[in-house]
């Protein structure tokens, strides 16, 4: 499969609500799109790094000059790539996980698509759905949680995840349990908001039985995690800190998580994502697919990751609508809870032409 080349694009999307986490506020997401052009066809992948370093310590301008001046020309100098053969080619590169990422999934799409593969059956997918939770944002008060909440249930997500922070944490996760019962998949998620002396404060959480607290101190604070672990009944989850399986399997080993969240685009890559599903399979660690305010094309990628056999828990792939009024794919609904996983080739959808069209802020195309 040879690149005849490759196009870096932006679009701006803007989102139908304001999204408030412990780092910050989004209202339009700035994203990053790459495509790659092939003999046989062509693939798309979907950079999911931030305008701003808050999330991580990569930024969508920053994956877009690593691209152009490094990741790009590499893979292209490399011969014809398999997606199999990225990782590696790219591996004299430091970091960039994102921008890494993004690549090998654009050569990945296109690998599958000329093989009339999906990416499902790619990844080793074990059902024909998923069933979808929702990450709900910081608010300015409790009532304005709950009013979201309920509309988030209406439509029929089967999870909520609520986000918090250093005074807003008790109170929010007090109000959703009373209003909807134990019965509720419940879970919190804290962006490494606190540190180990907030454990107390932490430790009020566990009476309301919730899923899982994702990610409560700083992303490289592993062994506090461990110790954090023994102070808390709430099981951990680790997000920010795992960026590989061999982070997995350390931190699995260490103690310092019962639970990891895996997203794509901040390990590597979906192949790599893979491997740390194996790797928590392999010693009894449930893992679920978070989100990071994809468009379409990331949604169905996620969509066929999750349908993998160990994420057990409802993950953050929610409906196209949650997040934007119109997507650039056709969109992703909601039905009885659950999202269908795409068949066709590849992802098994592409950016609508007029869409695409109309939230592209720039492009540019690359060649050997």
């Amino acid at each position: 499969m040879k690149l005849t080349g490759v196009e870096l694009r932006r679009i701006s999307m803007p989102l139908v609500a304001p999204f408030r986490t412990s780092f910050g506020t989004q209202t339009t997401r700035d994203i990053l799109l790459v495509r790659v052009a092939t003999d046989d066809a062509e693939g798309w992948g979907e950079c999911v790094a931030m305008t701003d370093p808050l999330y991580s310590s990569e930024y969508v301008d920053a994956a877009a000059d690593v691209l152009r001046r490094f990741l790009v020309p590499a893979v292209m100098a490399a011969g014809p790539p398999t997606a199999h053969a990225v990782a590696e080619i790219l591996a004299p590169f430091k970091g960039h996980r994102m921008a890494k990422a993004a690549l090998e999934m654009a050569v990945l799409d296109a690998e599958l698509r000329t093989e009339g593969r999906s990416f499902g059956r790619e990844l080793g997918a074990v059902r024909d759905r998923v069933p979808c939770g929702v990450s709900v944002g910081i608010m300015d008060s409790v009532p304005e949680l709950l009013d979201a909440v309920d509309g988030y249930l209406a439509e029929g997500y089967v999870r909520i995840k609520l986000k918090i922070e250093p005074g807003w944490d008790l109170a929010p996760v007090r109000a959703v349990r009373e209003r909807y019962g134990d019965d509720l998949l419940l879970q919190v998620d804290a962006n490494t908001a606190y540190t180990l002396a907030d454990a107390r404060q932490l430790a009020r959480l566990d009476p309301f039985d919730l899923l899982l607290i994702e990610q409560p101190l700083d992303e490289e604070d592993v062994l506090g995690h461990v110790e954090l672990a023994r102070q808390i009944r709430t099981p951990i989850c680790l997000d920010e800190s795992i960026t590989s399986a061999r982070d997995a399997a350390a931190a699995i080993r260490l103690g310092a998580c019962q639970v990891v969240n895996i997203k794509p685009g901040r390990v590597g890559g979906y192949l790599e994502a893979r491997r740390i599903h194996d790797v928590c399979a392999a010693h009894g660690i449930p893992v679920w697919c978070g989100g990071m305010l994809e468009t379409g094309l990331g949604r169905a990628a996620n969509v066929a990751l999750a349908a993998m056999p160990g994420f057990t828990l409802p993950g953050d792939t929610s409906a196209s609508g949650r997040y934007y009024a119109s997507d650039i794919t056709e969109p992703f609904v909601l039905d009885d809870g659950h999202l269908e996983v795409p068949t066709g080739p590849g992802l098994g959808l592409v950016p609508v032409p007029d869409r695409l069209a109309e939230v592209t802020t720039a492009a540019e195309w690359l060649t050997g």
